[in-house]
């Protein structure tokens, strides 16, 4: 079975074949609610001791902040962002909540809200584009993040674009990435490389 021109070696939901990260988005914008909406899937991901360690802090284009999550951003990232409707910072509180002591698993759980972030991009039709490409420290400090919170990753969100509008190097990766085989990522009984 073929999804988004991905080879499935078994039949699971289309909808995660379908997810991938363009990178071109239109320049249009999007409402609050079309961006709440996101976040509300990420409120349903899994954690554990039901923690919920992930908190979101975004800017809007349109609005007064946009330019200081776009300057977080490495060059080469600003160069298709730049079309993004929202910029979106993913952080982690890495203790517990109920007794403070650390959290061995808050990247995960945050990595589950993102990846449904992700999912609902795909079925609100929005680009849904997540990214390291960007300065870790200058986010912790310019968005006052807390010393036991831990800067995950940067999403961009946008409506979809054009390929053509992107820059020659990059329409040439505008598509659907390949994955690893399942021998390649699954074992039983122990590792093995």
């Amino acid at each position: 079975m073929k999804v988004n021109n991905r080879e499935l070696e078994y039949s699971c939901h289309e909808l995660f074949p379908k997810r991938w990260s363009p990178r071109s988005m239109s320049g249009a914008t999007i409402t609050d609610e079309e961006l709440m909406i996101l976040f509300e899937a990420a409120r349903w991901a899994p954690s554990s001791y039901n923690n919920q360690s992930w908190r979101f802090v975004y800017a809007k284009r349109e609005e007064g902040n946009w330019e200081k999550f776009f300057n977080l951003l490495a060059e080469p990232n600003q160069v298709w962002c730049k079309n993004a409707a929202a910029l979106i910072v993913a952080v982690s509180k890495n203790t517990f909540d109920h007794n403070e002591k650390p959290s061995l698993t808050h990247s995960f759980d945050t990595g589950a809200a993102w990846e449904n972030v992700a999912l609902q991009g795909v079925f609100s039709g929005l680009v849904v584009h997540g990214m390291q490409g960007f300065d870790y420290e200058k986010a912790k400090n310019e968005l006052s993040i807390p010393e036991n919170y831990s800067v995950e990753m940067m999403i961009a969100v946008g409506k979809p674009g054009k390929k053509e509008d992107l820059p020659e190097n990059l329409q040439k990766m505008e598509m659907p990435s390949e994955r690893k085989s399942l021998n390649e990522i699954v074992m039983e009984g122990s590792f093995r490389q």
